[in-house]
């Protein structure tokens, strides 16, 4: 039977305020990618949602971003030295790390977040750093990346554990990489239109471009970005499209050699 796993960003508040239903999202996902305090969440958010995830057997992971609150992460910050992003990286995940730790959980993954996701899929000094601070925090971490790109590249160079992800609500360019969201069509609305385009590519293997192009892909974990309009409920459609395809549904920790 194939096996997958559905993951989505949480945590993604800050102080008073709340972005997207965690509680809901919880309740259909098998991992959470947790915001670490760059571009949104905060030590008590971060325990909230760990404790949260613990409640509904999810997996945790580290969702770590370029220092961005004001843009959510979600700006490309040029001219950040590796190096430095190297260290930025193991601050945020070893914040969760500890957190997790005082909760009793273990963290199971690490997937960047936002432009400096998109900025490291396409920069190999980048990606490497990223790959670094992956391991030097625990090499034991599975790194979730896009397949064919420069995260998995230095991913597999690292000797990290390596999860392959593909997007339920983006389109694709013809490198691999996700349109741009300054463009249109870059963000898929339809719940239905979604559940059916991730069973196609988990079945056929293979992602398609905006363009119309194919490009083969292994898929280990599917994202529904928890921020965007309807995503609890394009989750839920995802997870009965799969299921009932007898496709397995399961954190990846449990699974992923």
């Amino acid at each position: 039977m194939t096996t997958i796993d559905l993951n989505s960003d949480m945590g993604e508040g800050f102080g008073v305020y709340t972005l997207g239903d965690d509680d809901a999202m919880l309740e259909i996902v098998t991992s959470a990618n947790i915001a670490c305090g760059f571009h949104a969440g905060d030590p008590l958010v971060m325990a909230k949602t760990l404790e949260a995830a613990k409640a509904n057997d999810v997996g945790v992971g580290a969702h770590p971003s370029f220092l961005d609150l004001w843009g959510f992460g979600r700006r490309p910050i040029m001219g950040e030295r590796p190096q430095d992003m190297e260290k930025h990286l193991i601050y945020q995940i070893g914040a969760l790390q500890a957190l997790a730790h005082a909760a009793g959980q273990k963290l199971q993954h690490v997937k960047t977040h936002g432009s400096l996701g998109n900025l490291a899929n396409e920069d190999a000094a980048l990606a490497d750093a990223v790959a670094r601070a992956i391991r030097a925090v625990d090499r034991d971490l599975i790194f979730i990346v896009m397949p064919g790109l420069e995260t998995e590249r230095a991913g597999e160079a690292a000797g990290l554990r390596i999860a392959r992800e593909i997007y339920a609500d983006r389109a694709y360019a013809d490198n691999g990489n996700l349109v741009s969201r300054k463009l249109p069509g870059a963000v898929i609305h339809d719940a239905d239109e979604a559940a059916e385009r991730v069973l196609r590519m988990v079945e056929d293997g293979e992602i398609v471009t905006a363009s119309g192009g194919r490009l083969k892909v292994r898929a280990d974990t599917v994202c529904v970005h928890g921020d965007t309009h309807g995503a609890v409920e394009m989750a839920r459609r995802i997870r009965g499209r799969l299921s009932a395809a007898d496709i397995a549904i399961r954190p990846l920790g449990e699974w992923l050699g």
